[in-house]
């Protein structure tokens, strides 16, 4: 008879159960203060959407063929989805490291890949939650149309992803409050805003049109615009393979930090 000692647990490749149970912590996390969370973030979309509507809208023609409105809509989108799953992993990075309990979740037997994935489902969920509830807001007060559903949740989901692991980058970089809003004013907030959300690049000198194009979150805009209203200003499945291939190089660096314990283990 094999002998098991006493208090050895046994996981496979896999620690399901300590994912999932970090993957929980992390929604419930944004989940119970979902008034700042969750409702604030529609709050701004909503103020962002009408106030460009009102200053610009009545003197601005068709955008790419579409009222200026219906082109605006999905961009802002996307950068509320993106700015809330990057909040979500950067702030509970942070917020542990500077209370002192990142050992907690440092400790129990998981692997630094599936502690990363952990903070992403976190992150992913809250970004997919924003999203849902502005589209039903776009569909209901701007009577839009969701052109390609799966393609507009693929880009979602992939801009949760790609902001989630950023902020988990920012996180382990970030040892106080004020490093971390460093990042997001200085490099977060510009890349978003510089990123085609309120205007065509091709409306761009040459110049800036081409660096905008190395911008990853220029790809999001324009995916999700075209998941929204059919029309964008690149190819979707380029977009798709840029922002998948800039995630998976994120989620590697961050694997890497874990793993090395950069910034986390004294």
């Amino acid at each position: 008879m094999n002998q098991v000692e006493m208090g050895v647990r046994r996981f496979g490749r896999v620690n399901w159960l300590g994912l999932y149970t970090l993957a929980k912590r992390e929604i419930l996390r944004f989940a119970v203060v979902w008034t700042q969370t969750l409702l604030a973030p529609l709050v701004t979309a909503g103020l962002f959407l009408m106030i460009f509507t009102i200053a610009i809208g009545p003197n601005r023609g068709d955008v790419m063929g579409v009222p200026f409105a219906h082109f605006l809509a999905p961009g802002i989108l996307m950068m509320t989805v993106i700015q809330n799953s990057f909040a979500n992993t950067s702030s509970s990075l942070v917020i542990s490291k500077v209370q002192g309990n990142i050992v907690d979740t440092l400790m129990p037997p998981l692997a630094p890949l599936e502690i990363v994935l952990g903070y992403l489902a976190g992150g992913i969920t809250r970004g997919l939650m924003v999203a849902v509830a502005i589209s039903l807001g776009l569909v209901v007060f701007l009577g839009m149309h969701v052109a390609h559903p799966l393609i507009l949740l693929m880009f979602i989901l992939l801009g949760g992803a790609l902001l989630g692991a950023v902020g988990i980058l920012a996180g382990i970089i970030a040892n106080k409050f004020d490093q971390m809003a460093a990042i997001t004013n200085f490099i977060v907030t510009p890349l978003a805003f510089l990123s085609g959300t309120f205007y065509s690049v091709t409306a761009l000198p040459p110049v800036l049109e081409t660096v905008s194009r190395f911008n990853p979150i220029f790809y999001l805009i324009d995916g999700a615009r075209y998941g929204f209203i059919g029309v964008s200003d690149s190819s979707p499945a380029l977009g798709l393979a840029v922002v998948a291939g800039a995630t998976a190089v994120l989620v590697a660096v961050s694997w890497g930090m874990l793993r090395t314990g950069y910034r986390l283990k004294s």
